[in-house]
This record gives structure tokens, C-alpha cells and sequence, in this order.
């Protein structure tokens, strides 16, 4: 269903994000990420001069290595075109995640090496989207990876990494309750 039809307006800026998910030949996973803001408009900018209707003020992209328990094993970041020449001089500061595990409590890890004035704000924005990416690489891949002799994440209890991290995944869910029964903790309906 789309969104409901706006009032009259003027398009001013443009924010692409695009992800992608790959399984390595030496069974390690890449999710790669690219940010480009463009605006409708020229601006003056110190640095860089003149910026033309749909140049990109903001381009960047992050590559992040996992392995099958979601632990950060390579991190390579690119600013390719930035407001102030300055910017890519913290792109070899990522790799300050090697070693860091997406999973409950991430985000605050993630701000503690990179966050603020140790990172740049749209690359690290960039790795909350990459991280919902590489469970939808991971995870998704569950049924290919039993195929395969590898399995998804799990907690030490054996409880699967992303159940709890949404509505549709809450322990009192339907949805739980129909693929992961041993992890149902309800009726399905909210207290």
C-alpha cells in the first residue's frame, strides 16, 4: 500500500542506501554498503566549490567481513566525496570493529570505537543498516546453510540470534510459536 498522497512540496535532498549481502568462496560473508546524498539544487561549498543539482555532496561505502557467529573479521571504509577533505582521514579508523559481534548490544559497542568524533556520522549510521543486512544474509540463508554443513547463530542456549529483535519475533508471537516452538513463551496474545 503506498503512502498516502503528500501536500504540494519541492524536492531539496536525496539519501540512496544500497546493501548487498555475499557469501565468499572461503566461507566468510561481505556486506558492502554505499551512501550517496544528492540535493536538487547548486550550492557553494569551502572546499569543493561549486556543487551541481544531483553531485553527490555525501558518497561512501564500508565493507564489513563476518563469519557464521556474526563477529567482524575484516572492515574497510571509502569516502569518495565528502563536504571537507578532512573526512577520509578516518576511514582506517573501522577497522577498530574487528572483532566486535552483531547481536543484542551492538549499537552501543559500535558507538564506543566509532561513534562521535572517532567516526564519521554517515558511515556509522551506514553499519545499523548493514548489520539488519548481514542477519537477512545470514539468517536468510539458514535453510542453504544446513544444505551446506553450516548453520545460523544461535545463542549458548541454542535460541536463534534474531528471534526478540522485532514484533513479528517476540517469544509470545504466532510467528514464533509456528517455527520456533521450543522458544514459544505465551499464548501469542500481549499481556
Amino acid at each position: 500500500m503506498p503512502l498516502s498522497p503528500p501536500h504540494a512540496r519541492h524536492h531539496y535532498h536525496t539519501r540512496r542506501v544500497h546493501c548487498e549481502g555475499y557469501l565468499r568462496e572461503d566461507g566468510l560473508w561481505d556486506i558492502e554498503a554505499r551512501l550517496e546524498d544528492t540535493k536538487t539544487y547548486a550550492f557553494d561549498n569551502n572546499e569543493r566549490g561549486r556543487v551541481a543539482p544531483g553531485e553527490p555532496l555525501h558518497g561512501m561505502a564500508l565493507r564489513l567481513t563476518l563469519d557464521d557467529a556474526m563477529v567482524i573479521r575484516g572492515a574497510e571504509a571509502v569516502i569518495d566525496h565528502s563536504p571537507f577533505g578532512m573526512c577520509t582521514d578516518i576511514t582506517d579508523h573501522y577497522r577498530s570493529l574487528l572483532g566486535l559481534t552483531i547481536k543484542p548490544g551492538f549499537t552501543l559497542r559500535l558507538k564506543e570505537r566509532v561513534g562521535g568524533t572517532r567516526g564519521c556520522t554517515h558511515l556509522t549510521e551506514l553499519i545499523g543498516v548493514m548489520a539488519t543486512v548481514a542477519f537477512q544474509t545470514i539468517h536468510g540463508s539458514a535453510d542453504r546453510a544446513v544444505a551446506e554443513g553450516r548453520k545460523a547463530p544461535a545463542e549458548d542456549d541454542g535460541r536463534p540470534t534474531h528471534l526478540g529483535g522485532c514484533h513479528a519475533l517476540a517469544s509470545h508471537s504466532p510467528v514464533v510459536a509456528l517455527h520456533w516452538p521450543e522458544h514459544f513463551a505465551g499464548d501469542g496474545l500481549e499481556n
